[in-house]
């Protein structure tokens, strides 16, 4: 069936935190929020259905992890990506950013080192620092408009000040994110073997994020990380959730892959206390969209390939002095807006009260986010286009 991504659809009043909080995080009300990444388009319908189904049993009781789940989980794992994994790999938490916290719990002590590439999801430097752990900055460069991993300083963030290697490196891990937020990079198969060859080579293990991993613009395909080689699989935790593809984040299910039985035990005792069941429906939706949701998720991939060849067009013919880096994935837009000669208070004082749009701002990303902002691309075109409107005008009248 055709479904519609064009209708705007009134959000507020919802209890939705995207568009129900505009005064509390934007001092305002009228601004169009583009900040989280949340859609403004309904969920897929045989999701809907499946969660009525649900509800209509009266009964919300303490909830074991179906099979027909963890098989909908494999199944959908080896059919996008040809990963075969196992049923006794997957387990299941509320959310990836919990999932990232209990990983760095299970890897390290206080005072360990966790790699960060910046500029990055900005949640993550919690997940390190909350459990004691310092951030190795390895940062992300940016050249011609595109982003690339330092893989020569990647190296040196396990190597001691005398340049030998160190026999009990500080550095437990790295978080990896692919596609990367907020850049919208897909790590391509080659750039994630360079990457694992030096973490794991230390010793180290890969916690990766890939949440967005079926997000992804036309000629790119996603490379889970433990998919490369069985020493990767055995030195990784991959972290997926249909959250991001489905629009699902309120209901806070995902499944965390980790083949190595050592790690996934860590990782089931480092979440005792933390972890305590999980979401009757957050389970109900995840089976429902890995099994039905395809054909929505077809449409929507197309919608949003629509809504980006829009916007860069916009930019680059309308408002030339904001440069987008163009995604690879995801559905959001990392702009460049340093052209536009604003410190970072005084370019979110610009978007939020000249422009009246609301986006997250590139200084909380960390280094190399400063003079940035990033925009969710994914609603209705009519609401692209005024905001798009409303920013040249801003930039017009500066």
């Amino acid at each position: 069936m055709k479904y519609d991504f064009d209708t705007v659809c009134d959000r507020k009043n919802t209890d939705c935190a995207k568009w129900g909080a505009l005064k509390a995080i934007f001092g305002r009300d009228d601004v169009i929020p583009m900040w989280v990444a949340d859609m403004d388009f309904p969920t897929a319908p045989p999701i809907v259905e499946a969660l009525q189904r649900r509800a209509g049993h009266p009964f919300y009781s303490y909830t074991m992890t179906p099979p027909s789940l963890t098989e909908a989980v494999v199944d959908r794992v080896k059919r996008k990506f040809n990963w075969k994994i196992e049923p006794e790999w997957v387990v299941y938490t509320p959310g990836v950013v919990p999932a990232l916290h209990i990983a760095v719990r299970a890897l390290t002590r206080p005072g360990d080192e966790i790699v960060l590439q910046e500029p990055i999801y900005y949640p993550f430097f919690g997940a390190v620092t909350g459990s004691g752990c310092q951030i190795a900055h390895n940062n992300l460069k940016l050249t011609r408009g595109r982003y690339n991993m330092d893989f020569t300083d990647l190296e040196s963030k396990f190597r001691s000040a005398a340049g030998m290697r160190a026999a009990h490196s500080r550095v437990k891990a790295i978080i990896l994110c692919n596609p990367q937020n907020p850049i919208g990079r897909v790590w391509t198969r080659e750039e994630l073997k360079q990457m694992g060859e030096i973490v794991i080579g230390h010793g180290a293990v890969v916690i990766s994020d890939e949440i967005h991993c079926e997000l992804l613009y036309k000629g790119f395909s996603h490379t889970p990380f433990a998919s490369i080689s069985e020493e990767f699989a055995q030195n990784s935790i991959v972290c997926m959730a249909p959250s991001k593809t489905f629009n699902l984040p309120g209901l806070q299910a995902s499944s965390i892959i980790i083949p190595n039985k050592k790690l996934r035990e860590s990782f089931s005792d480092a979440s005792a206390g933390i972890i305590h069941g999980l979401n009757i429906f957050g389970l109900t939706a995840m089976e429902a969209a890995y099994r039905y949701g395809d054909e929505w998720l077809e449409q929507l991939l197309d919608y949003l390939q629509g809504n980006l060849e829009i916007t860069m067009t916009y930019f680059k013919e309308r408002i030339p002095k904001i440069k987008i880096i163009e995604p690879q994935g995801t559905y959001l837009l990392w702009l460049d807006c340093r052209a536009l000669g604003l410190d970072d208070l005084a370019l979110q004082k610009f978007m939020r009260e000249q422009a009246r749009v609301g986006f997250d701002d590139g200084f909380v990303f960390g280094v190399g986010g400063s003079g940035f902002e990033r925009m969710n691309i994914a609603c209705p075109r009519s609401l692209l286009r005024e905001a798009l409107g409303r920013i040249e005008v801003a930039v017009n009248e500066m």
